[in-house]
């Protein structure tokens, strides 16, 4: 066959972007200029035709209805913090598309028929200002929690503008403290005066975007009056102030973070930053009862005695700061049980472990100088949470659920025992459904955890619809969970759910996530690839009917997982990604990140980061699944260029692709409920088109 001078000169260009872009001189980098006129004309048209081309697909209509209703129903648990003598709650639905701030008293919250007074309409709020407001939260100044620090984006990104609220009166503060567009740090030190990082001008902001000099503002005086406390650097990743309110008395704290899971805490008093003696990469978990509680990520020696990586300490303040290393091990790790959080009451101490991926409750007491430690039953072998908690009341709320248990709110009064205050509907039949866990031996041979959900009639015969799905990054741990978007769109149609507890979560403490982190990396995608190897051996599926799902970390796994091993895979479902490895520390918030996985500016992209970048390793000789990659124009925290760059490569090398992108909803994907149940109805469309 004869080919034309016009298509060998085509095939010409098209091998030389992928040579390119492997070199490091990127053809597409037109497409990270966010608001750029061209960018934007090919995103929509590209996200247009493929997002008509998805909804066509028999299964989306149906599923954009039935997840419509699940967003947006009136009986899921409105959950709620306390603050003072009322409970909040932000709340959207149908009516609420933006959303309302609301509260209650909690005899009515823990009633069949809540009584809810509204506190800030955020939808009247955007109409009559003409502003596309998403609400971003509010801080309370203790005790009372009569004013709020509201912040409210534009389009959900993670820059905000902050304005002090009035609750009682439920009007804006005239004269208040008040910040333009920013990622800025903001929280009250006490009525007239607020701990504050923004965007002061050129050099007051890190390489990452966040706020370096932390400066105390006065009421009424001028943003430029503020006095400095402290000046980070511009490669840290951030640092802040704010003030540890308990009622023994209130601590003044600054946080410097030079890189994701390493920081030093200061002490701020007398004028003076005294430095607290705990290893960088150590958590400060507050103050209780004068003791400091500091959460190890390494082994540490202070005195004689070593604590393990993960233990959780507690030691009294001043005596620590006086040269006292006795620390009290409050929690002490297992191989397979890692701290999974904690809160405070009056009185308690509550933290949770997760123990082979399930949740365990217990209660510390601490009187006399000494701690007593009791289990707090749950429902079952799930996941747990404790939220609503306060320093005027030992009383507390948990949450529990998990793969078939639609989720449930407890509340913990007086006689301490968890009875059961709201819940959420089944929002699918569970009928006939079994959740079960494997382990697949990774390449190094380490065993990897994963849940298996299977619908009504399942057989292991290769052939059944499957989707994976993991995280595995920033010691994030993936639990189980109810939900009724999967329950319903997917495992009840006759699809399995596959959640992999793989290295870089914190399913096993800090150590099992450093071991997909910087030069291990490469064990983040060798978990995954071992669960999916492991699910086609089993026959649970096979390549023709697996496909994997993930967003941000997530989505650069999957990202690189399909780049690395595309035969295993029919469908992949790659949303808000990291891609571009080789140039994320230039992109938005994308500095902040080196400590997960290096500095492509220096020898980590030659030892190890060029091997697993997906935009890098793309191959336009290799048949690719044809993937759907989501973005959002307003993430301003991974950056949509990445995205963008990946689907343009696709397309110019005439491989199958799709492509959504929100022209809203930050990091997100989604601004609100009905963009949420699109976004998923999208998704789970394509899967079944694919899958089936």
């Amino acid at each position: 066959m004869r080919i034309s001078s016009l298509a060998v000169l085509i095939l010409f260009l098209l091998s030389l972007a992928a040579v390119t872009v492997a070199a490091g001189e990127d053809p597409y980098l037109w497409l990270e200029e966010v608001e750029g006129e061209k960018a934007l004309a090919w995103v929509q048209e590209r996200s247009n035709q493929d997002t008509a081309e998805l909804e066509a697909v028999p299964e989306f209509q149906k599923i954009h209805e039935e997840l419509l209703e699940i967003y947006n129903s009136s009986e899921r648990i409105p959950y709620a913090g306390v603050a003072g003598e009322y409970l909040y709650n932000f709340w959207q639905d149908a009516d609420h598309v933006r959303g309302i701030w609301r509260r209650t008293r909690l005899k009515s919250y823990l009633s069949d028929e809540t009584e809810w007074e509204l506190v800030l309409d955020i939808d009247a709020l955007a109409e009559a200002e003409g502003e596309n407001w998403v609400w971003k939260g509010a801080q309370g100044l203790y005790p009372e929690y009569t004013r709020y620090l509201v912040s409210l984006s534009r389009g959900g990104g993670d820059a905000v503008v902050v304005r002090e609220f009035d609750a009682t009166t439920k009007t804006w503060v005239e004269g208040g403290f008040e910040l333009a567009e920013a990622k800025s740090n903001i929280s009250w030190r006490d009525r007239d005066t607020v701990w504050l990082g923004t965007d002061f001008g050129e050099g007051s902001l890190t390489d990452s975007g966040y706020p370096r000099i932390v400066k105390l503002w006065t009421r009424g005086t001028d943003l430029s009056a503020a006095e400095t406390i402290f000046t980070g650097e511009t490669t840290d990743v951030s640092a802040s102030g704010y003030t540890v309110h308990t009622p023994e008395g209130n601590y003044d704290v600054v946080s410097r973070t030079p890189e994701f899971f390493r920081g030093m805490t200061y002490l701020y008093r007398g004028g003076e930053l005294i430095r607290l003696g705990f290893p960088d990469d150590a958590s400060f978990n507050g103050i209780f009862r004068g003791q400091l509680m500091v959460n190890l990520r390494s082994d540490w020696t202070p005195a004689g005695r070593t604590y393990p990586s993960d233990a959780l300490l507690a030691i009294d303040l001043e005596k620590f700061l006086g040269g006292a290393r006795d620390f009290d091990l409050l929690f002490e790790p297992g191989e397979r049980v890692s701290l999974a959080g904690s809160a405070t009451t009056e009185n308690f101490l509550l933290y949770t472990t997760l123990d082979n991926v399930t949740s365990r409750l217990y209660k510390l007491t601490f009187q006399d100088g000494n701690w007593k430690r009791s289990e707090v039953a749950l429902p079952g072998l799930g996941s747990a949470g404790v939220f609503g908690t306060s320093d005027s009341s030992d009383d507390y709320f948990l949450t529990y659920t998990d793969f078939l248990t639609p989720a449930s709110l407890y509340y913990v009064g007086e006689n301490g025992k968890p009875e059961l205050a709201k819940s959420s509907p089944a929002f699918f039949d569970t009928e006939g459904m079994k959740v079960q866990q494997y382990e697949a031996q990774s390449k190094d041979g380490t065993m990897i955890p994963y849940f298996l959900v299977t619908p009504r009639g399942f057989q292991a015969d290769g052939k059944n619809p499957t989707m994976l799905y993991g995280y595995g990054g920033f010691e994030i741990s993936m639990r189980p969970r109810y939900s009724g978007t999967t329950g319903r769109a997917w495992v009840e149609r006759g699809g399995v759910y596959v959640l992999a507890n793989i290295r870089g979560g914190g399913e096993f403490g800090p150590k099992w996530h450093k071991g997909a982190v910087q030069e291990n990396h490469q064990h983040n995608f060798d978990d995954f690839i071992a669960v999916a190897e492991d699910l086609i051996q089993r026959k649970i599926t096979s390549p023709r009917h697996l496909g994997i799902v993930g967003g941000s970390q997530g989505g650069l796994l999957v990202g690189g997982t399909f780049v690395q091993r595309p035969e295993l895979f029919e469908a992949v479902v790659c949303q808000v990604p990291l891609l571009d490895m080789k140039r994320f520390n230039k992109l938005l918030a994308g500095a902040s990140w080196m400590a997960e996985y290096g500095n492509p500016d220096t020898e980590d992209w030659d030892n190890f980061m060029k091997f697993w970048s997906p935009y890098q390793n793309l191959d336009a000789k290799k048949d690719y699944p044809k993937v759907f990659f989501t973005t959002s124009t307003r993430d301003d925290r991974v950056h949509p260029g990445h995205a963008r760059k990946m689907v343009r490569w696709f397309v110019d090398h005439d491989k199958p692709v799709y492509y959504f992108e929100n022209t809203e909803g930050g990091h997100a994907g989604a601004a609100n409920q009905n963009q949420r149940a699109y976004m998923w109805s999208l998704t789970y469309a394509y899967l079944w088109k694919m899958l089936r």
